[in-house]
């Protein structure tokens, strides 16, 4: 398979030429859709067309397409179809109201060829030049038509269209017809999942974005230049390739441009005595003693100023690199000979007001800023590769990228068993080197995602290709799973498998790391962890208006109308926020563990913000326009994400007043240079800043890596009531800090049951004490019927529930009132928080869908919000006559050692033996006997094994 047909064609993207020399062809063109693909034997390339578009743009931005339908055949797999048959979403399959829970809704949608045309102007001072039609993001293929001839075709989803029209094209009005089809076709499918085309993120649009011009340049002209930094030896080599004939000339020189200090590069000059056809030459720049170096720290940049002379004119070259090297040294990645560990998200191509990848470098800059706020000094683009203002943006702020190929080779297409994706990535992976290589940015390279076939024979000989190829940047076959081999041919690797928290095994501590995880201590290479993270958080209703552009959050407005006809409306915010304190709480403890392994050479996050597709996969502490929820701020997060992190190694979060609270501190450190003598310090208060403990380490120098800094020993005899304390270590001077809480209850102390009788049933005792105007406490741990198939873990859902078929868990944390009486004696915030561990992690929830409207549990467990069920573990109702309080937390069992439990039924007791215990609602016996009888059954969410790709006719 040839991946181009066209005459004479030429890459040049990544460097700039002379205004004066182009022809903007952004504007009105004369547009068609061409449903049944015939505008080509029709010649519609010579005729008027039907009606009008203005370019650059995608057809759901300019409204063109079709209006969305449940029958819409999507680009994407779809794992969950109960959406099209269950009597609950008919009426978001009913024209005018139709609404999709998996991912965002466009404005149009249009699955097809279309045709664009405009007439064209050459000027009289064109004449005898090369003549360049640039096309920068079309979407997918694009024919090109030039006065009713055809000048040629590119299918390529990472570069820019670009067609040699020297000849074709004479001073004087032309027209210019281009077909743009944005089908999946057999000699470049690159599966539909692939975020370089699918529906789950960007979208499958038709049309064109970003640069549209037409350029001039001479006859002997610079087709290629690529520039190899050389910092041991300070000097660049420059590669260059010309095209022409005759003697020519080639001038180099070189100047910053982006930073205070500012260094020009004396120029060079070589004549050279060029062959008919393409000319190869190399020159070395010194680069002097003056020489600055590009890093996340300080990305000093600089401008190649490249000239070549010859009598068919003189042509005038841009390009921007950054001197530096990014190479490795055993199991870490060294940038300029410095150690580093990278801390990076996964772009995943979300940009839901144009559902496109942007093309200017402001937008790219902003994301880059905001990931830096957070921390993060690392990019890997998901299955795609962004627009050459990405790779300018991340030179300037400082950002260590990993593009991809445009494939995830799965559901549909398999790498490696000789269809033709495996020719199309690799010329496409070659274009993005081609195109983007000279930027300081690029670091790293990927063919894609978690690939399916003969794919590890296949990208070992890629790497090996490319390792001998180019050596300005590092190699891994493909980012994958766990479940995926290993890659014996990779420079590193980015694999699941050491990652995440074990908390659903063990109660949480701080006491251990990765080192012995998916063989993490015996890889021989920097192992990168794969989409780290992936913690749920409830949808933000508040965020739907964000929505102005071509996606809509339709899906939102299905989640939200779910939580009101549940009687839950109210609790939309609460359950937000409360959930993404839950998020946050396990990202900042996974991302911990990751910094206190040994040879962890960096993670991605899936995803620093909301991933909108796949079922709808709210993992992100920022929104999908990387904006913040509410819950958790910059300044927080970078507490336990930056380069340098305090990290605290102990065994447990709960002890007792009799216990001495002891951990071990050490330090994360990966900045600019070692840390020379660093004075850590660390204070122990409770939420009112009373101070237990403070302490002084003695001054250490800090490597980069690991650091062991010192022992915290704090006997808590002196906290008489149940207290929550904070312990924060920082370095002083400097703004590294982090901390953690940690929960101190009495020792055993018997605990009355007073006038309450209690019970794990609603035996004729309690039936009889309720009818006199008693209290009951019902302890119904394991007991539970009308509840058991919401799964609870402690930690939240993963990813989403229906992309993984109801895979548990369900929920995403607990609401609670702490200022309710209840709480005076078991200190707690609205959210979980590690305390809660004992008594949340698999343990089963009630659920109240028949109990009366406004009815809220006290503990009450936020659900899936594909289901959104009212549900919880601790509630209180008059009943009958009387009081009672039932509960699904264990809190009769081994209370000795249980600290947590007994703690919480103590402080049960004595609320339900106060004056405050003053139940609001009213509920039946019937209605309590039926949590222990009646049975919801399980959610069928009508999945096969594999993806629904196939998706049912809706009639």
């Amino acid at each position: 398979m040839k991946k181009i047909f066209l005459i004479g064609l030429c890459i040049l993207l990544g460097v700039t030429s002379q205004a004066q020399n182009t022809i903007d062809l952004s504007g009105e063109w004369e547009f068609s859709m061409d449903r049944n693909d015939v505008g080509e034997k029709e010649k519609w390339f010579a005729s008027t067309l039907d009606d009008r578009i203005n370019l650059p743009g995608s057809m759901p931005e300019k409204l063109k397409g079709d209006i969305v339908t449940a029958s819409t055949q999507w680009t994407g797999s779809i794992y969950d179809s109960s959406y099209y048959y269950s009597p609950y979403m008919e009426k978001y399959r009913k024209e005018g109201n139709v609404k999709y829970p998996f991912f965002l809704t466009p404005a149009r949608h249009y699955v097809g060829a279309a045709w664009y045309k405009k007439e064209v102007k050459i000027p009289a001072g064109w004449k005898g030049k090369r003549i360049i039609l640039h096309l920068e993001r079309p979407h997918i293929e694009t024919t090109v038509w030039v006065n009713g001839k055809k000048a040629g075709s590119c299918n390529s989803l990472s570069v820019a269209h670009e067609y040699d029209l020297t000849g074709k094209v004479q001073p004087g009005k032309f027209i210019l017809a281009v077909k743009v089809d944005n089908r999946i076709k057999a000699d470049y499918n690159v599966g539909m999942d692939s975020h370089s085309v699918t529906d789950q993120t960007q979208g499958n649009w038709n049309g064109i974005v970003g640069d549209m011009y037409l350029e001039a340049l001479p006859t002997v002209y610079l087709e290629d230049i690529q520039v190899y930094p050389d910092i041991e030896h300070k000097q660049a080599r420059v590669r260059i390739t010309v095209q022409g004939s005759g003697q020519a000339s080639v001038k180099l020189s070189a100047q910053s441009f982006n930073t205070t200090v500012s260094h020009n590069v004396p120029p060079i000059q070589q004549d050279i005595r060029l062959k008919k056809g393409e000319n190869k030459l190399e020159m070395t720049l010194p680069m002097g003693e003056d020489m600055l170096l590009w890093d996340e720290f300080s990305p000093a940049l600089y401008r190649l100023h490249a000239e070549l002379s010859s009598p068919a004119g003189t042509d005038v070259r841009e390009v921007e690199f950054g001197m530096r090297s990014f190479e490795i040294k055993g199991k870490w990645f060294y940038v300029n000979g410095r150690k580093t560990q990278l801390r990076g998200t996964v772009e995943n191509c979300v940009f839901p007001l144009t559902g496109y990848a942007p093309t200017d470098e402001e937008s790219w800059e902003k994301i880059f800023n905001i990931c830096k706020t957070y921390g993060l000094n690392h990019v890997r683009f998901h299955s795609y590769c962004p627009p050459e203002a990405a790779f300018r943006a991340a030179d300037r702020t400082g950002f260590y990228l990993q593009p991809e190929g445009p494939s995830w080779p799965n559901h549909g297409v398999s790498l490696g068993n000789g269809e033709p994706i495996d020719t199309y990535l690799m010329e496409e992976t070659q274009a993005i080197v081609k195109h983007y290589g000279n930027y300081a940015s690029f670091c790293m390279l990927a063919c894609g995602n978690e690939p399916y076939g003969n794919w590890v024979a296949w990208v070992s000989k890629f790497v090996d290709y490319w390792k001998q190829t180019d050596p300005r940047r590092v190699y891994t076959g493909a980012s994958v799973g766990n479940g995926w081999q290993w890659q014996p041919r990779n420079q590193y690797h980015v694999k699941a498998g050491a990652r995440g928290l074990t908390w659903n095994k063990r109660r949480p501590s701080t006491d251990d790391d990765y080192r012995f995880q998916n063989h993490l201590d015996t890889v021989r290479q920097p192992y990168v962890a794969h989409e780290m993270g992936q913690w749920c958080a409830f949808p933000n209703f508040n965020e739907i208006g964000k929505y102005t552009g071509v996606n809509k959050a339709l899906n939102f407005e299905i989640f939200r109308d779910l939580l009101a006809e549940n009687d839950m409306a109210d609790r939309a915010y609460w359950f937000m926020m409360a959930s993404g304190k839950l998020q946050a709480l396990c990202y900042k403890y996974e991302l911990e563990k990751m910094r206190r392994t040994p040879d962890y050479a960096g993670f991605q996050l899936l995803s620093l913000n909301d991933y909108s597709g796949q079922g709808t996969a709210l993992v992100g502490v920022l929104d999908a326009f990387f904006e913040e929820k509410g819950y958790l701020h910059a300044d927080e997060w970078r507490r336990f994400c930056a380069p340098t992190v305090p990290l605290m190694r102990t065994q447990k979060f709960v002890w007792n007043t009799d216990e001495t609270f002891e951990a071990d501190i050490e330090i994360s450190h990966f900045g600019a240079s070692a840390c020379d003598n660093a004075q850590v310090s660390y204070t122990l208060r409770d939420e009112y800043g009373t101070l237990y403990n403070k302490g002084v380490f003695p001054v250490k120098s800090l490597d980069l890596g690991l650091n062991s800094i010192g022992h915290v020993a704090c006997p808590l005899a002196a906290i008489g009531k149940p207290r929550k304390l904070n312990l924060e270590v920082k370095i002083e001077g400097t703004d590294v800090v982090n901390d953690w809480n940690i929960w101190v209850y009495p020792v055993p102390e018997t605990v009355s049951e007073g006038k309450v009788y209690v019970t794990d049933s609603l035996d004729t005792k309690a039936l009889d004490i309720l009818q006199a105007g008693g209290n009951v406490l019902i302890t119904a741990a394991g007991k539970i019927s009308y509840g058991k198939e919401i799964k609870q873990d402690f930690t939240p859902v993963f990813w989403n529930t229906s992309w993984f078929k109801m895979r548990p868990p369900h929920t995403t944390g607990i609401l609670v009132n702490p200022h309710h009486p209840l709480f005076q004696q078991f200190p707690t915030d609205y959210h979980s928080d590690l305390q809660w561990w004992e008594l949340l992690n698999r343990a089963q929830v009630m659920q109240f869908t028949d109990f009366p409207k406004g009815f809220q549990p006290l503990v009450q467990s936020i659900d899936t919000w594909f289901i959104s069920r009212k549900a919880g573990m601790l509630f209180e109702a008059n009943v009958l006559n009387g009081k009672l309080m039932m509960t699904s937390m264990d809190l009769s069992t081994d209370l000795d050692e249980r600290i947590v439990a007994r703690q919480m039924r103590k402080a049960i007791l004595d609320y339900m033996n106060s004056d405050s215990f003053r139940p609001q609602h009213e509920v039946s016996p019937q209605q309590i006997s039926d949590l222990f009888q009646k049975v919801a059954g399980e959610v069928n969410m009508y999945t096969r094994q594999s993806p629904d790709e196939l998706k049912p006719t809706i009639k």
